[in-house]
């Protein structure tokens, strides 16, 4: 691994805690599909891989456009009011840009959401890069959404890192050859099975920590 000059950052459960309203959605169309009431840990597993690929694993018997509609109707008066970032983010992201880093968002949430929280919590002018679910036909664990994003901000794999909460952040990072973090409050991977391998090359305790967390990395 060379110095690391460029960090991508995943948007679900990494920088923004969108968790409960997440698993409110779920719920809510489960029920409205087939009346029963689903536990809400079922869904941790999956918590950031692209709705389209998750939602008929709930749901095989409904049409997915018809399933997601209902999902994403259910969030839509609520989204801003029941998402936030996560304590410290806008301050280090504010840190990694004074210290040079390239900064790039990749998540798999669609881009018109995505830019919404970015926006509301001022937190876009950050990014030199954001790329969403919709301007690929691959995502996370696919290493497609990261070597896309590294193009564009003119970086390669062996100067960057993946700070993300889930498997597929993990296994997209491993696949593009970059370096990898878990942030240390992840619901998809919880502490007990962070010991498996592959695990990340670091965990993230607080956001106030990463500009050190990298310089030791790089």
């Amino acid at each position: 691994m060379g110095q690391l000059t460029t960090v991508l950052i995943d948007y679900d459960g990494t920088l923004m805690d969108t968790y409960d309203m997440v698993i409110q959605s779920w719920k809510y169309t489960i029920r409205k599909f087939t009346g029963r009431e689903p536990d809400a840990r079922d869904f941790d597993p999956y918590y950031g891989e692209p709705i389209l690929e998750t939602m008929p694993r709930f749901l095989p018997d409904v049409p997915v456009t018809e399933s997601v509609g209902v999902y994403r109707e259910y969030q839509k008066d609520r989204y801003l009011d029941d998402i936030r970032p996560y304590p410290g983010a806008g301050a280090a992201l504010e840190a990694l840009r004074g210290r040079g880093y390239k900064l790039g968002l990749v998540t798999s949430r669609l881009r018109r959401t995505t830019l919404l929280g970015l926006d509301h919590f001022d937190l876009t002018k950050y990014f030199h890069e954001i790329l969403t679910a919709d301007e690929t036909d691959k995502h996370k664990p696919d290493p497609t959404p990261l070597l896309m994003a590294l193009e564009r901000l003119g970086s390669v794999p062996a100067e960057a890192v993946m700070v993300g909460d889930s498997t597929f952040d993990l296994g997209a990072a491993r696949a593009a050859g970059t370096a990898s973090v878990l942030v240390d409050w992840s619901i998809a991977i919880p502490p007990e099975k962070r010991g498996q391998e592959p695990g990340p090359d670091a965990v993230l305790k607080a956001w106030a920590d990463l500009p050190e967390l990298l310089e030791a990395l790089g």
